[in-house]
C-alpha cells in the first residue's frame, strides 16, 4: 500500500493507531526517491540511512520530507546545487530545519535547485536538469524545482523551499501543488544560503493548504541568529483554517488578466485566463466579493527590471565571500588572486556569472543612482500600491504565469513582450514581504496551472484561509502527477 500520497493528518492518525510505522514510511519515501531520481533528477543527495523518529502528538513526527539543498544540514552535504559547494558539509543546521527536527520530522533527501537559487527553470543545478513528473519534456520552473517535483510525484507530503522572486510559487503551479511563502521573517533564514537578503523567504511546498499550515506552524518562530525574524507565536495557521470567507474582499488586476491586453495571445494563455475567470466566479459563489482594479501598466512593466537590478546587486554582495579559501574546492593558481579568479570563473555557471556582472555594474559608483537607487524607488512605488489595495481588499488574486510548464528544449515558449509582467508579477510579493500562496487551478493541455493569493504582511492566517476555502471547492487537493511510475 502507498502512504506517501496521503496528507499529514491522515498519516499522523495511521502512525498513532499503529497501522503503519515511521520506518515503513521512510522506506517507501526512499524507494520513491530513487525511482524519481532516475526519471526526473530531483535530488542532490538521498539519505538512505535516515532513521525513524518517535511518534508524538506533533503531526509531523515520524513523517518523511525533503530539504532544498540551500539549507545547511550538519554533517550532510549541502551544495546549493553549485560546483563551488560540491563537497561542502556544514557544521551546523539551519534554524528552520532544526525546528522540523524538534517536531520529529524525518529528512530523506536534499533536493536540486537552480544554482544558489538564482534561476527560474530548474536547469542550472550542478547535477543537471530537473524534469517535471507530469511531463518529462517540461520544466518544473525554479529555483525549488527538485522539491516541487518530489512532492508532486508523491515521494512525501512536503518539502522545504525558498522564494526570492517566485521560486516556490511558480514551481508549485507547474507541478500542480501548493507553494506558500509566509510573511518575510516569519521563518528564520539562518543557515539558508543567501541570494538576495531583502527578498529571500523560507517556505514550503505541499499538496494541500492544510499541510502548508501544519508545516509552517512548526518551521516559524523568532530566532536570535536572524534579526529579521519576528514573534509569530500568536499566529496559528492550522487553527485559522475555518473555511469561512463570507464577506472577504478580493481584487484582481485588469492589466494582467484582461485577454484583450495580449494581442498575440497563445491558445494556452487564452485557456489559462478562462480558467482564472471561472475561479473568480467560484470565489463569488462561496461568498467573497471580487473586484477588478487597475494599476498603471508602466509601473507593472518596470517590475521585472527592478527584480534583476536589486537581486543581482544583493547576490553580488552576499556571495563575495565565495573565494575558494573558506568554502569549496580551492582554485588552481600560483597566487591568491589567480586562485580566486579560477575558482569563481570555473566554478560558477554562465547564468550566475552574468548575474554577478550585472550586480557589480549597477553597484559601481558611476551607475548606482541610475540603476540600483532607481530600482529601489520603483520597488517602493509597487509596494505602496499593493499596500493601498490591502486597505480595501483582503487579498489580491491573480493567475500564475502565462500558462502551464514550459518546454525544456526549443524556443517555442518564448514570451510575447506583452506577457512578460504576467510571467513575473509574483516578484511583488517579495518586494513587500507579503504572504503569498499558490494553489492548483485546473489544467491547460493536460498540464497543471495555478492561481495565487497574496495578502498584507502578518495577515497569513487570512491568506491561507482564503486559499483553503477555495481549495475545498476544487478537485485538486493532494493530487499526484499522472505519470505514476513512482507509486
Amino acid at each position: 500500500m502507498s502512504y506517501m500520497n496521503k496528507g499529514l493528518k491522515e498519516l499522523h492518525t495511521l502512525l498513532k493507531e499503529g497501522k503503519v510505522t515511521s520506518e515503513e514510511l521512510i522506506k517507501e519515501a526512499l524507494e520513491k526517491s530513487h525511482k524519481l531520481q532516475k526519471e526526473c533528477n530531483a535530488f542532490v543527495t538521498i539519505l538512505d540511512e535516515a532513521k525513524e523518529m518517535p511518534i508524538t502528538d506533533n503531526i509531523l513526527s515520524g513523517i518523511p520530507y525533503g530539504i532544498k539543498d540551500n539549507y545547511s544540514t550538519k554533517g550532510i552535504l549541502s551544495t546549493g546545487s553549485s560546483n563551488t559547494f560540491k563537497d561542502y558539509v556544514p557544521f551546523f543546521t539551519a534554524t528552520a530545519i532544526k525546528n522540523l527536527e524538534k517536531a520529529g520530522a524525518v529528512a530523506v533527501n536534499k533536493t536540486v535547485l537552480d544554482e544558489f537559487g538564482m534561476g527560474g527553470t530548474g536547469t542550472t543545478g550542478h547535477t543537471g536538469v530537473v524534469r517535471n513528473p507530469w511531463d518529462k519534456t517540461k520544466m518544473c520552473a525554479g529555483s525549488s524545482a527538485g522539491s516541487a517535483a518530489a512532492v508532486a510525484a508523491g515521494v512525501y507530503p512536503y518539502a522545504t523551499g525558498t522564494d526570492t522572486g517566485d521560486s516556490m510559487r511558480k514551481p508549485a503551479a507547474y507541478c500542480g501543488i501548493v507553494g506558500y511563502k509566509p510573511t518575510y521573517g516569519m521563518i528564520s533564514r539562518y543557515g539558508m544560503f543567501p541570494f538576495a537578503s531583502s527578498l529571500d523567504h523560507c517556505g514550503v511546498l505541499t499538496r494541500s493548504v492544510e499541510d502548508a499550515a501544519i508545516v509552517t506552524d512548526n518551521m516559524k518562530g523568532i530566532d536570535k541568529n536572524d534579526m529579521t525574524t519576528w514573534n509569530s507565536e500568536n499566529i496559528h495557521l492550522l487553527e485559522a483554517l475555518t473555511g469561512n470567507v463570507k464577506g472577504k474582499k478580493l481584487c484582481y488586476i485588469k492589466e494582467l488578466c484582461d485577454i484583450n491586453n495580449y494581442p498575440n495571445a497563445s491558445e494556452e494563455l487564452k485557456e489559462h485566463l478562462a480558467n482564472f475567470n471561472k475561479t473568480l466566479d467560484l470565489c463569488t459563489k462561496i461568498g467573497m466579493d471580487v473586484t477588478e482594479v487597475s494599476v498603471d501598466s508602466t509601473l507593472l512593466n518596470a517590475s521585472p527590471s527592478v527584480y534583476v537590478v536589486i537581486s543581482c546587486a544583493e547576490a553580488t554582495s552576499n556571495m563575495s565571500n565565495l573565494t575558494g579559501f573558506i568554502f569549496g574546492p580551492r582554485g588552481e593558481g600560483d597566487s591568491w588572486d589567480t586562485s580566486m579568479k579560477n575558482y569563481r570563473t570555473k566554478g560558477f555557471s554562465p547564468l550566475i556569472k552574468r548575474r554577478f556582472v550585472i550586480g557589480s555594474y549597477v553597484l559601481q559608483a558611476a551607475n548606482k543612482d541610475r540603476y540600483f537607487h532607481n530600482a529601489q524607488r520603483v520597488r517602493r512605488l509597487l509596494v505602496d500600491k499593493w499596500k493601498e489595495l490591502f486597505k480595501t481588499y483582503d487579498a489580491v488574486i491573480l493567475p500564475v504565469s502565462t500558462g502551464p510548464a514550459k518546454d525544456l528544449e526549443g524556443s517555442k515558449n518564448i514570451l510575447d513582450q506583452n506577457e512578460s509582467i504576467l510571467e513575473e508579477h509574483l516578484q511583488i510579493g517579495n518586494y513587500g514581504g507579503f504572504p503569498s500562496i499558490t494553489i492548483p487551478n485546473g489544467f491547460v493541455n493536460n498540464l497543471p496551472v495555478g492561481v495565487n493569493i497574496t495578502g498584507n504582511c502578518y495577515d497569513d492566517e487570512n491568506v491561507l484561509n482564503i486559499a483553503y476555502a477555495l481549495e475545498k471547492e476544487m478537485p485538486y487537493k493532494n493530487q499526484i502527477a499522472k505519470e505514476r511510475a513512482y507509486e
